[in-house]
């Protein structure tokens, strides 16, 4: 399958969520991508770095919030302004991927773009690229909407599933999408690793950007018009923070899942040949870090007597866990976090308290 040249190749990185299951380290003002969670450099630096030698640096773009623009350019520098969208206000993901689609459309009409959240981990590397390369291809010959399936290694419940039939290697082993599943029961979940046929859906995307807005059109029509006036009313290649401002709150709230990818028929999805983890937890963090022989992994100086299995990120403090087990423990100075490893999926509920108490300064 002809490989599409490195000057139509675009990459859009999602940077607009706010990690609320990283609270207290993740806040508001640095959320959970700019976060330096799985080694010495942020996710989202980490995600950008990952396209080097796929994507011009000019075609990347970089989906986030406005109250987060400063620290966002700070994190990958070499960037200019004009590749940074910053939305007004939060929405879901099919507005980021729409507005970034007309974005793409306008600097390279038949350009083919990447769509990867700012804080997965993906290794090895030469793997992912070569997943991403064969994802273009198939993209651009097919016109059809790719997307990665990771294969389970465990009956995970925190991930939603996507239900293929055989890869083909006439298509760059692109499977057909029979179906998307939601983040099952425990018991549903294992039924899926029995029957075979199901991938974790890692929320990377790739297709044509003309391919997606006529996806738009399609299933989302009020949403695609709107996109299409802001288009229109570009001046000098930008469209104006007033026809934003006053748009984009309009666009509605809903995911390109449930939009799109879960209602399209030119559905494809490649097996991913390199490993995935999307952090999604201090537990899920916990693994990636150092730990001593009683499974004590840790971010700081921990003293462990008699206790196994616990999560610490407490940088700058001396942390003792004596006869404890299975805890995430996470310090901030300003607030401190304990709850089991098994509950850190559920973290945001506190995020929810501290809203109805009104403090915005733990926010």
């Amino acid at each position: 399958m002809k490989q599409v040249p490195a000057s139509r190749r675009f990459a859009v990185i999602m940077a607009g969520g706010i990690g609320s299951r990283f609270w207290p380290w993740s806040r508001r003002a640095l959320p959970k991508q700019l976060l330096a969670l799985a080694g010495d450099t942020t996710m989202l630096e980490d995600t950008a770095l990952r396209l080097r030698g796929i994507v011009p640096p000019e075609n990347l773009l970089i989906v986030t919030s406005e109250s987060i623009r400063k620290p966002v350019a700070k994190a990958v520098p070499w960037l200019p302004a004009s590749s940074i969208l910053c939305e007004p206000v939060g929405r879901n993901t099919a507005p980021c991927v729409g507005w970034a689609a007309i974005e793409v459309r306008a600097r390279q009409s038949d350009g083919v773009m990447a769509v990867l959240p700012a804080d997965h981990l993906v290794s090895p590397l030469a793997a992912f690229k070569k997943d991403l390369r064969a994802a273009y291809a198939l993209a651009d010959a097919e016109r059809c909407l790719v997307t990665f399936g990771v294969r389970p290694t465990e009956p995970a419940t925190g991930y939603g599933y996507i239900r293929a039939g055989e890869p083909d290697p006439r298509r760059n082993r692109a499977a057909a999408v029979i179906g998307f599943e939601e983040k099952p029961t425990p018991e549903r979940a294992k039924r899926f690793l029995r029957a075979g046929g199901y991938y974790w859906n890692s929320g990377m995307f790739v297709w044509r950007a003309d391919t997606v807005l006529d996806a738009f059109a399609e299933y989302l029509p009020g949403m695609a018009r709107l996109l299409e006036r802001m288009d229109g009313q570009r001046k000098h290649g930008k469209i104006p923070e007033k026809t934003l401002a006053r748009t984009y709150p309009r666009l509605g709230k809903i995911s390109i899942d449930y939009g799109i990818m879960e209602k399209a028929a030119n559905r494809a999805m490649i097996p991913a040949s390199f490993e995935w983890n999307d952090i999604g937890s201090w537990d899920a963090a916990g693994a990636l870090w150092p730990s001593d022989n009683l499974g004590n992994s840790s971010r700081g100086d921990v003293i462990a007597i008699n206790a196994r299995n616990n999560v610490v990120a407490a940088p700058g403090k001396t942390v003792a866990l004596v006869g404890v087990e299975g805890l995430a423990i996470v310090d901030t100075g300003d607030a401190m976090l304990v709850c089991r490893r098994e509950d850190s999926q559920n973290v945001r509920a506190v995020l929810e308290e501290l809203e109805r108490r009104k403090r915005k300064d733990l926010l």
